[in-house]
């Protein structure tokens, strides 16, 4: 999967970045002591680690498997990262404190995900438990959703006197192309269909205190300016099939799992907040 060899690219860069910390000659880990494929500047890249490398960017795959262009592309990529570190620690890049702030980032992300994927390794989702989450996804679903138009504007005064030309006949959309400052302007306001978890609160409240073919005959205040809101239509939510969800449901359960164990170390952990 595209995601997984993301993430042990990143592992990757995360541990290319993290040799260059170390003293000149001990690129790879202590515990690897296999041959290298390549010398940069005396420091080797081993072969344990150009295999680790393979296997992250080629699904899984070891070297063997791949061409010899194929190979050689991996192992001038490896080079090249190894001869920037080293160029890090030359220059002192790699002792600024942002550097080494990023890097701590990096060993926490990498350490994350090496621990989640042990811990879930034997604890994959059940049918039961992606049976539960769906069920509770569904009952938490909002019932109706909504078909909009609105009007964005600076100020709530201009907002009022666009509110004054639409109750005077002049058609919402045309005002909404006029004078709207939201790049729904071009379809006469037309935001298409929401549900009130998707938007601001204030506007979600105002929509829902609309009937069809109403609008809001005062100003509603967002974080983005001052709306004038019109319900076209409402419909009721379908819920997604099971089986068009149930892989992510499976992600979704694992990571409730994760989340669970980690609540668990932070129980037993000392933990001194200083803010």
């Amino acid at each position: 999967m595209k995601f997984i060899k993301i993430q042990a690219a990143i592992a990757v860069t995360a541990a290319l970045l993290l040799s260059a910390c170390q003293p000149k000659g001990a690129s790879a880990p202590a515990a690897d002591s296999s041959p290298p494929v390549a010398t940069v500047n005396g420091t080797p890249i081993t072969r344990d680690f150009f295999e680790f490398y393979i296997k992250g960017i080629a699904g899984g795959k070891s070297s063997s498997e791949l061409t010899k262009e194929q190979r050689d592309l991996a192992l001038d990529n490896l080079v090249r990262a190894e001869v920037v570190a080293q160029q890090a620690d030359k220059d002192g890049t790699l002792r600024e404190a942002e550097t080494q702030q990023l890097l701590e980032i990096s060993r926490l992300n990498v350490l994350q995900q090496v621990v989640s994927e042990r811990y879930l390794k034997d604890k994959k989702a059940t049918e039961q438990e992606v049976r539960a989450e769906y069920e509770s996804q569904v009952a938490a679903m909002p019932r109706q959703e909504y078909h909009v138009r609105h009007i964005q504007v600076a100020t709530e005064a201009y907002a009022q006197k666009l509110i004054t030309q639409i109750e005077g006949g002049a058609p919402f959309a045309d005002v909404a192309r006029r004078e709207s400052m939201d790049s729904s302007k071009d379809q006469g306001g037309d935001i298409g269909w929401i549900t009130p978890d998707h938007v601001d609160k204030t506007f979600a409240d105002a929509l829902q205190g609309l009937k069809p073919g109403e609008y809001t005959h005062k100003p509603v205040q967002t974080q983005f300016g001052w709306h004038i809101i019109m319900l076209a239509e409402v419909r009721p939510v379908s819920a997604p099939p099971f089986d068009s969800v149930s892989q992510r449901l499976q992600q979704v359960v694992q990571q409730k799992k994760f989340r669970a164990y980690v609540e668990e170390l932070m129980k037993g952990a000392k933990i001194e907040k200083k803010l």
